[in-house]
């Protein structure tokens, strides 16, 4: 199953969605073809990641753009850049070392290599073992950086609500030096959710888009929407009229794509009930009861807590190793106690972080009626690697071969 940990689009259930008369598409579901969106009155509603993005985007070119946001999240600017002929090449200068730097990839912790970049080096200190001082420095460093690597400023910041609310401090002032409207740079600044807990966005020019004249933040926390109307929709008994209404609603991750899916396992056992109470894997790969079915990037595994791409490549070389093992006339499955002890492994690793302390995507919260549980392996790619390489070793001891007859 290589059915992608975000790929199945959701719409909230809101009231009248189907009357709408204008324009309506979803960040996940974008048309091939172009959409014209110059001069319109657009709503995007959502600011999780991909939202940051198209409100980016677009806010230069629509007429007017109005912002639904009921969750602020943190954003860090992306710092994206043009690459040289210098640099597409560099790779191909130095073809040894580039293989050389690409295994030593494969085994940190996310799946990221910053080859001599002291910038990043003061991750693996505790905040807690710095002077505020030092603290500030190395936020700052990760911030004019870039990227998503802000969250291991330094090695606490995840597991430490203290250090995590220092990140959170430095974040918001930012955004207030940004922002030159005082409620809506408030209404920016997340408050209820630690940072990195739920996905950081990372952006390019996201907070200066509500310095423009035509941006409008709407807070649907203190201003609901009620339903979508003919014309527009209704927030907070305010009726707004929208020649497009752009859904950046998120996902049903990790499990929705499979849920969809009528699989069948040992005696006819249905995937989507033997996982009612949340998903049940071995290693994120496999799931006992279920013969020779495994899963590219499945719950409780790295996968989107990690470099997708490297995480893939690492899932595709392990499971062709292990269907080699089985032969062509044999089926393999995890073993029950396998399955069990992986999923308490993956439950007492997140436990000692602050992920499960957010509704997020990661928890199945955004989706009404889905089971709460953390559905990544937070121990890191390289550890989880080391882990998947020695059940290979073993010869696959913890699965089952059987020869079909």
């Amino acid at each position: 199953m290589a059915t992608g940990c975000l790929s199945v689009a959701t719409v909230p259930d809101f009231a009248g969605l189907t009357d709408y008369s204008g324009e309506r598409y979803h960040t996940g579901s974008w048309p091939q073809q172009d959409v014209y969106l110059a001069g319109k009155r657009v709503a995007v509603i959502g600011t999780g990641s991909s939202g940051v993005q198209v409100i980016t985007t677009i806010a230069p070119e629509v007429g007017t753009l109005h912002v639904f946001q009921r969750t602020p999240a943190f954003s860090v600017p992306a710092r994206n850049h043009a690459l040289t002929a210098e640099d597409n090449l560099g790779a191909y200068a130095d073809r040894d070392g580039y293989l050389l730097s690409r295994q030593t990839q494969l085994r940190t912790g996310l799946g990221d290599l910053f080859v001599g970049d002291d910038v990043l080096a003061i991750g693996a200190t505790p905040g807690k073992a710095l002077d505020e001082a030092s603290r500030q420095e190395a936020l700052q460093a990760r911030y004019l950086h870039g990227g998503g690597h802000f969250i291991f400023a330094y090695a606490d910041l995840v597991v430490d609500r203290e250090m995590n609310e220092v990140a959170a401090d430095y974040l918001r002032d930012r955004i207030e030096e940004i922002v030159e409207d005082p409620d809506t740079a408030r209404w920016l600044m997340p408050t209820d959710n630690p940072v990195g807990t739920k996905r950081i966005c990372c952006d390019t020019g996201y907070y200066e888009v509500f310095n423009q004249p035509n941006v409008t933040l709407v807070d649907t926390r203190a201003n609901p929407i009620e339903r979508i109307t003919t014309n527009g929709l209704r927030a907070g008994g305010t009726d707004y009229e929208f020649d497009v209404i752009i859904f950046a609603t998120g996902y049903d991750a990790m499990t929705g794509a499979l849920a969809r899916i009528d699989i069948r396992g040992r005696d006819g056992r249905a995937l989507s009930e033997e996982w009612r109470d949340g998903p049940l894997t071995y290693l994120g790969l496999a799931v006992s009861g279920f013969p020779s079915l495994f899963m590219i990037t499945g719950p409780q595994s790295p996968s989107v807590l990690s470099n997708m791409v490297a995480s893939i490549e690492q899932h595709v070389d392990w499971i062709s190793a292990c269907l080699s093992s089985a032969g062509t006339d044999g089926t393999i499955e995890a073993k029950p106690e396998a399955q069990a002890q992986w999923v308490a492994q993956t439950e007492e690793v997140a436990a000692a972080t602050l992920f499960p302390t957010t509704a997020s995507w990661y928890m199945g919260a955004n989706v009404p009626g889905k089971p709460r549980n953390f559905m990544a392996y937070v121990g890191g790619m390289g550890p989880y690697r080391e882990i998947c390489d020695s059940v290979a070793r073993s010869g696959y001891e913890r699965f089952s071969v059987n020869t079909v007859p």
